[in-house]
């Protein structure tokens, strides 16, 4: 049972933990995971992932991943977002999880559609409350870089690399616009960066 390459779905009810079956359910177009016994159909929905551009001074904030994915790899401090927290409070908790920084939200910077892994991306500019951060359970390090100094190479995820390249090129330009835009497969081959 497969709705599609990347996703394989429940095999028990989250309702009553009867088994499920993959169908179109009446009225949809698209096949769904549906209990067999009480009929709740069970959604799979994409994960939004939440974050900040940490701002200080001339520099931004990166955390080398003590985690997988990517371990060993920087990126932004982001996550997952939670149930019952709106994104802004999302992105400033993965702030303080990973950084141990605190951060007031300037504004919305980058949206990135990735569906070929069912992730939405939501970043915002940030800018850190003070130079307080370190290392967390989740980052072996962290850092303040300009530009010419962020390790390119071996940044992690490739929704973060293109918001940091539109981040300073608005930053040089001295305009910070909303930047929306899709990774997919052809893209990643394309240019060889991770998803």
């Amino acid at each position: 049972k497969v709705i599609n390459k990347f996703t394989v779905p429940i095999k028990y009810c989250n309702q009553c933990g009867g088994l499920t079956t993959l169908k179109i359910p009446h009225g949809d177009n698209l096949p769904r995971v549906v209990c067999e016994n009480c009929g709740f159909i069970q959604y799979e929905n994409p994960r939004v992932i939440v974050g900040c551009i940490p701002e200080w001074k001339d520099q931004i904030l990166l955390c080398k991943r003590a985690i997988e994915p990517r371990l060993g790899f920087w990126t932004l401090p982001a996550g997952f977002l939670e149930n019952n927290e709106t994104t802004q409070e999302g992105a400033l908790r993965e702030t303080k999880e990973e950084a141990n920084a605190s951060a007031t939200i300037i504004d919305v910077f980058s949206l990135i559609d990735i569906p070929h892994i069912n992730q939405v991306y939501l970043l915002y500019r940030a800018k850190l409350e003070d130079a307080n951060f370190s290392a967390t359970f989740e980052s072996s390090d962290v850092a303040l870089f300009d530009e010419s100094s962020i390790p390119w190479d071996d940044i992690a995820f490739a929704a973060i690399k293109k918001s940091l390249k539109r981040y300073f090129s608005d930053k040089r330009s001295g305009t910070f616009s909303l930047h929306a835009e899709t990774i997919n497969v052809s893209t990643l081959k394309k240019h060889r960066i991770g998803s």
